[in-house]
């Protein structure tokens, strides 16, 4: 008799006992083979929705880039030059067999770099290398190249990585990337009124009420590189008081800044469960020593909460990891919500268990899956109907089910984030 070939999937219960040290290699990607996953259809990096290294190596006002590659690395750059800002600031070095194997190209960047700085109408604030796993494992000291083209040029030439080879390590590329992007940065008198928001690549949601409440503590000035409309804007994220870490992947960008500036860092995390969010804006509160009143924001969302409650109890959901929130907290807030999350698609991470320890309580039959085990192949998404699906990745396994994507580029934060998602859940199952 032959066997039924099956996806590979782990219950929350079974996932929280065996704890953070004993993840099962099938839900870590760096243990087995790499399943071309449905983060595909984003034509971008796994995770980095919009803003793969290459843009976010764009972030700098004035900033143009050069990516140094074989042909077929660039290929999703030429997808994205189309869009409305971008289509004269890459530009492009193509590496032939000759470079990859004598290193021939190292000696024409910087030469490469004061054509394209010649031909631009308006002189570059910076100008981005963005190398591939080719340099990485060539071992090029870009560092080097790039002092090289500065001389030549006579302004600022930095590097940033695109190597996947590296994603398992302790800087990943949109890790590394922030750390480059916020890299120019020069010591400056911090003011004591103004903050800087660091994490993303796109500004929060207008409405998030973290910029009400830090004026309410006194900020005047809160500054995010996506709101930066000049270089001058960002130099003088130099002037922050403090910064903000709003996303993991800014850690190591805060600390560079912290030793090469003396701008300290507090991290605030997203999520989507009221209470917690309540309980977070209480202890940012009491580190900086201030009296923060959130009430208003914090009533309105409990209301929103308790009405989705009412009307949606029991509706199922599948969420992915290809969306704005991290998946286990996402899941532990709808579960307490009075939603069915059936299942739930990501690699799983020690940090993680702060979540799944609650979820084993209060969901503990919620299946597990990875996106990049090469089992997926088998996952039939008609034997695992939901109502609703969160991520494109989720959506990719449930066609018949509604969707929410929730990966636009603007960043919900918040109870904000909260009432955002609740309203598109709303909207979705209403047109079901």
């Amino acid at each position: 008799m032959i066997q039924e070939k099956k996806a590979y999937s782990i219950t929350i219960h079974e996932l929280a006992q065996l704890g953070r040290e004993h993840i099962p290699a099938e839900l870590i990607s760096s243990t087995h083979l790499i399943y071309n996953s449905p983060a595909a259809l984003a034509f971008n990096s796994p995770g980095a929705q919009g803003f793969g290294v290459k843009r976010a190596g764009l972030a700098i006002p004035g900033s143009v880039m050069l990516l140094v590659g074989p042909g077929c690395c660039g290929r999703n750059t030429t997808i994205l030059s189309e869009m409305g800002g971008y289509s004269d600031r890459f530009f492009f070095y193509i590496m032939d067999e000759t470079d990859i194997v004598t290193g021939r190209h190292l000696r024409k960047i910087p030469q490469a770099v004061a054509e394209i700085v010649e031909e631009l109408p308006e002189k570059p604030s910076v100008v981005m290398i963005c190398m591939t796993c080719v340099d990485a494992l060539l071992g090029t000291d870009m560092e080097r190249v790039c002092r090289k083209a500065e001389s030549k040029v006579g302004l600022p030439v930095v590097p940033c990585y695109m190597y996947a080879l590296t994603r398992e390590g302790r800087k990943p590329p949109m890790v590394d990337v922030r750390r480059a992007v916020y890299s120019l940065l020069t010591k400056q008198i911090r003011q004591k009124r103004t903050v800087n928001l660091l994490g993303y690549f796109a500004p929060l949601q207008d409405d998030c009420e973290i910029y009400a409440i830090l004026r309410q503590i006194g900020i005047t000035n809160i500054q995010e590189i996506a709101r930066c409309q000049t270089f001058e804007d960002y130099l003088n994220m130099a002037k922050a008081n403090f910064n903000i870490i709003l996303n993991p992947e800014s850690r190591l960008a805060a600390q560079r800044m912290e030793k090469k500036l003396g701008i300290p860092s507090i991290e605030l995390t997203r999520l989507y469960q009221v209470s917690q969010i309540h309980k977070q804006y209480q202890a940012f509160g009491q580190v900086l020593q201030v009296s923060i009143d959130d009430s208003l924001w914090y009533e309105n969302a409990k209301t929103e909460v308790a009405r989705m409650q009412n009307q949606y109890s029991g509706t199922t959901i599948a969420i992915g990891e290809m969306q704005n929130g991290n998946a286990f907290e996402m899941a532990l807030a709808l579960t307490r919500y009075g939603f069915c999350v059936r299942e739930i698609y990501a690699n799983v991470t020690e940090g993680d268990f702060v979540y799944l320890r609650h979820l084993q309580e209060l969901s503990p039959d919620t299946q597990v899956y990875s996106n990049l085990s090469p089992s997926m192949l088998y996952y039939d998404g008609r034997k695992h109907a939901v109502d609703v699906t969160i991520g494109k990745d989720a959506a990719y396994y449930h066609t018949d089910s509604a969707h929410i994507f929730w990966d636009d580029e603007i960043q919900p934060f918040g109870y904000a984030g909260v009432l955002a998602l609740l309203h598109r859940l709303d909207e979705a199952l209403k047109g079901r």
